[in-house]
């Protein structure tokens, strides 16, 4: 067990109120995860792998969900999926030491926690998506993906509306999609050099498929309330601090 018996119930409601807020707006919560697992003191080495694999069940339901719904657009996901999937395989076969690590996802905690505090537009009419940057922008997302354990849709959620290629609910199937095939990819990468499984994760992916039942049904017919979307950009910039404290 990377937890005691005394924080694994914090640490439980916690991933499930993660994946509600995240799923809503199709992403899959690993920024979320990993700001508990900082806050509890789970150390580390077991934090990547457990981020990765709620990552993983949470975007695969609401991926579903919102392809169904129509949501979905494959000439916007491609171009960054061709370049992203190997770059977080990479990543994620990458070991450094524990104070850079803890560096690195502060940073991404930090940028996260400004995202969710950040109000973006719905384009009207949305352009064509550019290869030419799309995938460039794919292979440092995938690589940063596959490092830290972050899925990568915090950043690819803005970078779609700041450029007008997607509507919000298509960004979130896109990056719902983009979070999954990185995700897979960058734990594949994690398990050929360290195990992956401890006892804590079923509980834990347990907790993130409830979460997601019910965020994904806000994905498909409205959006979370910002209220709580800001709340959590909170809590996920005091875990980046810590991080930066203890590194």
């Amino acid at each position: 067990m990377f937890i005691g018996p005394t924080e694994l119930p914090w640490l439980l409601a916690f991933v499930g109120l993660t994946a509600v807020l995240y799923s809503s707006v199709g992403h899959g919560g690993a920024s979320g995860y990993l700001a508990a697992m900082v806050l509890l003191g789970v150390a580390p080495t077991a934090m990547k792998p457990a981020a990765l694999v709620m990552n993983i069940v949470v975007t695969l339901l609401v991926s579903v969900r919102l392809y169904r719904a129509g949501y979905f657009r494959w000439g916007v996901f491609w171009p960054f999926a061709i370049s992203s999937v190997p770059m977080a395989f990479v990543g994620g076969g990458m070991r450094i030491a524990d104070p850079i690590y803890m560096y690195v996802v502060g940073l991404a905690l930090l940028t996260a926690a400004a995202r969710l505090w950040i109000k973006c537009q719905d384009p009207e009419n949305p352009c064509p998506t550019k290869m030419w940057v799309a995938m460039p922008l794919g292979a440092v997302l995938g690589f940063v993906s596959g490092l830290t354990g972050v899925g990568g849709g915090i950043f690819l959620s803005p970078l779609l509306l700041f450029l007008r290629w997607t509507t919000v609910r298509t960004t979130a199937a896109v990056s719902a999609a983009f979070i999954l095939v990185n995700s897979i990819s960058g734990l594949v990468g994690f398990a050929g050099n360290v195990p992956v499984w401890s006892m804590e994760l079923p509980l834990l992916a347990g907790a993130a498929l409830t979460g997601a039942w019910v965020g994904s049904e806000f994905a498909a017919r409205r959006l979370a309330p910002s209220s709580l979307n800001r709340v959590l950009g909170i809590v996920l910039g005091i875990a980046g601090c810590k991080m930066f404290l203890i590194a």
